[in-house]
């Protein structure tokens, strides 16, 4: 049975495995047990009940995380011409057309977010097997589909997350850092749980979240109560 390092056990000794927890107690638990040497991503999940195999009961979207993720986003735009100067100038990471695609070809992805002008889906579209299970595909429902290219740039590094429900019902992400403030991971988490409840789909049934929890990287799970974070608590 694997053991439990010490900082773990403390961090555990502190929380209540059945108790669910108001979100500004659950975010204080989590700062004061978060001592790594590394700036620990804050991590939210929540378990919907959802069968993302019917296409009625999919759940994807975005929201743009009122302080940001924390973390640099590296940008990828496929663009020719003025959109990709527009996209340069926005702080793109990488941009380019047929020379992208013989980059994404040869296995370098070196970027987090993916983005494209409606004209360069024909030629993206090679990249489908590549980019699809990375979840990097542009997509317009998600607004990686644009021609307003250096909107959706300045979008993607000031914070803007992407969202999947995943086969057992789960959707996560990053929601900050630990070194956020208490109130910025609480506005952080609460503008995620609102794009998750905005993006509800006409197949759920009955409850649609059935438990949320907030972690650190190397942290154990905070269970957080359902009413109060869904009334905006």
């Amino acid at each position: 049975m694997t053991q439990l390092g010490k900082r773990l056990q403390a961090a555990r000794a502190d929380i209540d495995r059945n108790r669910s927890y108001p979100l500004p107690e659950a975010v204080k638990l989590l700062k004061s047990g978060a001592k790594s040497k590394f700036d620990e991503t804050v991590e939210l999940a929540m378990n919907l009940n959802v069968d993302p195999r019917h296409a009625d009961q999919m759940v994807r979207g975005t929201v743009q995380l009122p302080n940001g993720t924390g973390r640099t986003v590296r940008v990828a735009v496929f663009a020719k011409a003025d959109k990709a100067k527009e996209a340069a100038d926005a702080g793109a990471d990488l941009v380019g057309a047929e020379d992208l695609v013989a980059k994404v070809q040869a296995g370098e992805i070196a970027f987090d977010r993916c983005i494209a002008t409606p004209d360069m889906m024909g030629l993206v579209g090679r990249l489908g097997k590549v980019l699809g299970p990375r979840g990097l595909m542009p997509n317009p429902k998600l607004g990686t589909v644009t021609p307003d290219v250096g909107s959706a740039v300045k979008a993607a590094k000031g914070g803007q997350v992407n969202f999947r429900v995943e086969k057992a019902g789960i959707v996560h992400a990053g929601v900050g850092k630990a070194s956020f403030s208490e109130q910025q991971l609480q506005e952080n988490v609460k503008a995620f749980v609102d794009a998750v409840m905005r993006a509800k789909p006409s197949g759920a049934k009955g409850t649609y979240v059935s438990k949320v929890s907030l972690s650190s990287t190397m942290g154990p799970g905070i269970k957080l109560d359902l009413p109060s974070l869904l009334a905006g608590g």
